[in-house]
């Protein structure tokens, strides 16, 4: 029931007569339910009947035939470099190519405005697809303007600076230096706020044994979570075997980098010995399965992240980049991870869409480490609230709500959003942003992006004027 001290206090919205998928302990969907919700807390959840009497002051918002669900989760993605350049880095290229010739020299001429204009972008793309919790993947370098342009749009976030140390690049700098970088981004975002820090490094093969120590007693010390990227091709192993003779998750581990506090992204080539490790550690994994689809990195015939859900691990889903991920839309995530696990084992009875819809909510804010705050409708929690309209194709006519969602749908059948209780959608479009203003800027911004880059975008069709 409500907690009346904290209904009397705040204002009440209550969303009435929809169906809600509380993500609970026992994974409740309320038929012609009602959640309330005041500040940025949930106060109650339960028959509209019954919360309509318990607060009858309340605004209230008439959810009828659509479903209603927890934000969903993106545990691993680029808010910057990417966003500006869409769809230009070239389909058919080698790998490592799309990273060193194009992500990284675009990263190297981001300008302040640029990662505000690509963390607005990505922001408006999330929420729009009911992505309410994003973890930024390691590559930012304006964090103040990046941390603004989230908390202007109501995006939630983890939020870091790029970390590495490697001899030549974009903002590298010595290992002391990153990690009081790192150090500033975690003081000037404390942890419980929309957008808190964490301590972030580019990760694969590129810092040094003292870097990824140091950042990981950092992130212990502070009582904060730590992101990296490592193995999404057999590249990583190859370069660890290479110069520690050692795998890199083993490693990780004899250095005491692995640990619950630490999030790794991709892990597709992982060994045995590896997986047990991971399992062991209780170290989470962000799973990117279209980047590495897109990629062509290996994941159907080496990813093991199934496996991992299935004993117990750590895993959330992630849509990584612009030009890899390419969407910002977690529910076809969803579906592709659930796809992926039963066609590589050939057992359609492995791994169904309500395993997948866990990653996208309760079960990826546990490998984040907010499933206390996030990830289910509960009384107490954030106010993370996502209306999906069922007046579209796909939702006609009604089935298992999980089956719609995962299989069905997509990201564009979400009608409002509220996060922390501040209502960020509405009809599809978010609040407080012009898109043709927003189109017309990044345009803008794109082309002298590029131009400083040194880049022009190829086109495989020529593209002829037609006047």
């Amino acid at each position: 029931m409500a907690d009346a001290a904290v209904a009397s206090r705040d204002h009440v919205t209550l969303l009435v007569n929809g169906d809600v998928v509380t993500m609970d302990p026992d994974r409740r969907v309320l038929v012609g339910g009602a959640v309330a919700f005041a500040g940025d807390r949930i106060v109650d959840v339960g028959a509209t009947s019954a919360l309509r009497a318990a607060h009858p002051d309340a605004e209230v918002v008439d959810v009828t035939g659509c479903v209603v669900t927890p934000g969903m989760i993106d545990a691993h993605q680029h808010l910057t470099g990417d966003p500006l350049i869409r769809s230009c880095i070239p389909d058919l290229l080698p790998p490592g190519a799309s990273i060193f010739e194009w992500s990284v020299p675009v990263h190297a001429e981001h300008q302040p405005d640029d990662d505000d204009a690509s963390a607005t972008l990505s922001a408006v793309e999330a929420l729009c697809a009911g992505v309410t919790t994003v973890v930024e993947a390691g590559t930012v370098a304006h964090a103040d303007r990046v941390a603004a342009a989230l908390q202007r749009l109501g995006q939630r976030a983890t939020l870091g600076v790029w970390g590495w140390d490697i001899e030549e690049g974009p903002f590298t700098a010595p290992a002391d230096e990153v990690l009081d970088r790192q150090r500033a981004v975690l003081d000037a975002l404390p942890a419980g706020g929309l957008v808190e820090g964490w301590v972030t490094l580019v990760g694969h093969d590129l810092a040094s044994d003292a870097l990824l120590a140091g950042a990981a007693d950092l992130a212990r010390a502070r009582r904060t979570g730590m992101t990296m990227h490592l193995s999404p091709t057999s590249s990583d192993p190859e370069r660890y075997l290479e110069r520690t003779g050692k795998r890199p998750v083993a490693h990780l581990d004899d250095l005491g980098v692995l640990g619950d506090h630490l999030l790794i992204g991709h892990g597709v080539w992982l060994d045995d010995d590896e997986v047990e490790r991971v399992l062991a550690s209780r170290t989470a994994i962000a799973y990117c399965p279209w980047a590495y689809l897109r990629l062509g990195q290996g994941v159907c015939a080496h990813g093991r992240h199934a496996e991992i859900v299935e004993r117990g691990g750590r895993v959330a889903l992630g849509c990584d980049a612009t030009n890899a991920g390419d969407t910002i839309d977690i529910l076809r995530t969803a579906a592709v991870a659930a796809g992926i696990a039963r066609d590589t084992a050939i057992d359609p009875t492995r791994f169904g869409a309500h395993h997948a819809f866990e990653l996208a909510t309760i079960s990826g804010a546990a490998a984040i480490g907010l499933a206390d705050r996030i990830g289910s409708l509960e009384p107490g929690k954030q106010a993370d609230i996502v209306v999906h309209r069922t007046d579209t194709p796909g939702w006609i006519p009604r089935g298992d709500v999980a089956l719609q969602l995962v299989w069905g749908t997509d990201g564009r059948s979400v009608r409002d959003v509220w996060v922390a209780g501040r209502h960020v959608v509405t009809d599809g479009r978010a609040i407080g942003v012009d898109l043709d203003e927003l189109a017309q800027m990044a345009a803008h911004r794109q082309a002298r992006l590029l131009e400083r880059a040194g880049i022009e975008v190829p086109h495989v069709w020529p593209h002829v004027a037609a006047s």
